[in-house]
């Protein structure tokens, strides 16, 4: 049966290709190059059937239409090649209409699907709807598809300016949400660029699924253009890191990817050779579910250690709770708990912002980053208990009280050293099993009167600090405890590292904010990519914020452009010292000379506002409230930068 020619607009004015010229169009998926040549337009296959290339950017030389890549020839009107050869490209018909050109092309066959078409509705399917990468040429097969189920409502992607963000937002999203994100890239720079994000995501326990294209597989290992072992790169940092084959079982292997990101909270990466990706789906092939495909993750601990647990509780007169950001899902009940115990409750720094510094039993930040609070009653306790802390060296929590740990990995329980009862099972399960045996034998000092008086103490000192002047800026002290006054309760936000972070781990005082941080990692540049994961996240919800300091917002400054680009109300605040202030203050310490901290820095403010972004700059201390209303008030992408003194943290 004859096909259905359909004719299509390219060209809307003649006048735009001249006599002897050659341009590139598109008749619905159909490249074209379009000529003009002894006054008449025709229409050719745009792909040179030597390597393809574009001949729409070629030219007409001696009467003939040449490739811009290997100067091969053809007649500009038919498509023949001279000397008789017989690789001669199809033309389509044309005509004009007035000033317009058409050309006609057969009606489109429906689209078949592809193995990316099945693995990407199984990711879907297993509740992965959200994107962050860069589209290019060894990733199309795959871009398409997630084009279309984009295109259904179930997916939202979002085009950045390098692959970094992608993996920083990706890694973002899952410890907000405790559900992976993807991250895209092509072969080659577009992966190893994830490669960092992906990193953050690992030792944060966060879980990820990111998807790399990858050159053609019949010139894997002939050191083809952009071809690197991806799956030899990632194989230190993704828990589950496969390349995707003609005959693999294409859901099943995107169904385990998944649930390892889950079950495991670490990375899972997937490789799609690009010719794999726009094979057809097999007929056997179906997207599949998460439908009895994972279990129930609410694991009792051993009893051995709950009689254990519950007998050094029902000793103590003193106990503190610590929690960390594994317990970040639990708070409620730990809290709870927490209330019949009359007990002091501490962060790790990951954990800031869990429980609120004004609730009576808060006592805020424990470690380099904290305040004295925290580290009095972790001190005066007689019993310390942890939930879903890892104890890092930057916390510090003190391995000479008696200890009962409770965490849902059990390579996380006396990892560093020996704990008393070292509880394995998931947090509210196991406080369930610990209030029941603990019921009616509670015998415990109330501390709230010595939280109040050590939160009385504190912001004495906070007062006294905040007096700290200087000519050269403002200080970081002075910024938190004004956005403690402007920043929405239940605002995300979204850290950095450096110097900025210490201070916001110190001097901002949480109500209802949740915190994102490159915790273990530690990456610089973390603050503004995670803001963007978070606002994919939950930006119609709740407000989202980012802090940094003019180095961590150096490295990824391009995303201003993608805040602007999809509208994302994400408010940036920026202290910007010309410095990498936390080096310096490394060196000193040191006792090594202040060497190549420094910064030259642009007038961000104004940045953001060639970006298309509402931008503010403030250099005095009456400045910063009124700003900080501004930018929050903004509809839209806003940053405000703060001219500050390095040594003022």
């Amino acid at each position: 049966m004859e096909k259905k020619v359909v004719w299509h607009k390219v060209l809307d004015n003649k006048k735009r290709l001249a006599e002897g010229r050659v341009m590139t169009v598109t008749a619905a998926h159909k490249g074209i190059c379009l000529t003009h040549f002894k006054g008449k337009f025709s229409a050719l296959d745009n792909k040179c059937p030597h390597q393809g290339g574009p001949l729409g950017e070629g030219s007409i030389e001696n009467g003939l239409l040449r490739c811009p890549w290997h100067g091969w020839d053809f007649d500009p009107c038919t498509g023949v090649p001279p000397g008789g050869f017989d690789d001669g490209i199809e033309t389509f018909p044309t005509k004009e209409e007035g000033d317009e050109i058409f050309v006609g092309i057969e009606e489109e066959e429906k689209h078949a699907e592809t193995i990316s078409d099945v693995m990407i509705e199984t990711m879907i399917n297993w509740g992965v709807d959200t994107g962050f990468g860069m589209v290019g040429h060894s990733n199309l097969g795959v871009a398409d598809a997630m084009m279309r189920q984009e295109e259904k409502g179930n997916f939202k992607f979002f085009g950045i300016r390098h692959e970094g963000a992608a993996a920083f937002a990706a890694s973002a999203y899952g410890k907000l949400m405790g559900k992976p994100a993807v991250c895209f890239g092509i072969a080659g720079p577009g992966s190893t660029n994830m490669f960092t994000g992906m990193w953050d995501a690992k030792v944060d326990r966060s879980p990820m699924l990111a998807i790399s294209g990858q050159v053609n597989t019949q010139v894997l290992g002939t050191g083809a253009f952009q071809e690197v072992d991806l799956v030899g790169a990632f194989q230190t940092v993704a828990n589950f890191n496969h390349s995707v084959q003609q005959n693999s079982k294409h859901s099943e292997l995107m169904s385990l990817a998944i649930k390892s990101a889950l079950i495991n909270r670490d990375v899972s990466h997937i490789t799609f050779p690009d010719e794999v990706a726009f094979m057809p789906k097999p007929d056997n092939e179906k997207a599949q579910t998460p439908e009895d495909r994972i279990t129930p993750f609410n694991i009792s601990p051993p009893r051995q250690m709950v009689a254990k647990a519950v007998g050094m509780i029902t000793e103590s007169e003193r106990p503190a709770i610590i929690v960390g950001h594994g317990a970040r899902f639990q708070m409620d009940a730990i809290i709870a708990f927490a209330e019949k115990l009359n007990c002091p409750v501490i962060t790790t720094f990951k954990g800031k912002g869990q429980i609120s510094d004004h609730h009576e039993l808060g006592c805020g930040v424990l470690g380099r980053s904290g305040t004295p609070i925290a580290s009095w009653f972790m001190n005066e306790s007689d019993l310390l208990i942890v939930f879903g802390a890892s104890f890092s060296n930057h916390t510090g929590i003190t391995p000479k009280k008696p200890i009962i740990q409770v965490d849902y990995d059990p390579a996380a329980l006396s990892k560093f050293h020996k704990v008393d009862a070292a509880l394995w099972g998931e947090i509210s399960e196991t406080l369930t099993i610990i209030e029941e045996q603990t019921e009616g034998k509670i015998n415990t000092v109330d501390r709230r009167p010595e939280i109040a008086k050590r939160w009385e103490i504190w912001q004495e000192e906070k007062a006294s600090r905040l007096q700290d002047e200087s000519t050269v800026g403002l200080s970081s002290i002075a910024v938190f405890d004004a956005m403690n006054k402007v920043v929405p309760d239940n605002a995300v936000i979204a850290v950095d590292v450096g110097n900025n972070t210490y201070s916001f781990g110190r001097y901002f005082e949480p109500k209802n904010q949740s915190v994102l941080m490159s915790g273990y990692l530690g990456s610089i540049g973390f603050a503004l990519p995670a803001a963007m994961g978070a606002w994919a996240a939950q930006g119609n919800e709740r407000p989202i914020w980012s802090v940094s300091g003019d180095g961590g917002f150096g490295q990824y400054l391009g995303e201003m452009m993608t805040l602007v680009k999809y509208n994302m109300n994400i408010k940036h605040v920026l202290l910007n010292n010309s410095e990498i202030g936390k080096i310096s203050k490394e060196q000193k310490a040191a006792e090594l000379d202040v060497w190549k901290t420094s910064l030259h820095n642009a007038n961000f403010s104004k940045y953001a506002e060639n970006c298309g972004a509402l931008g503010i700059r403030v250099t005095k201390i009456e400045e910063l409230i009124p700003a900080l209303e501004k930018l929050k008030a903004h509809d839209g992408p806003a940053l405000l930068e703060i001219i500050t003194d390095a040594s003022l943290i």
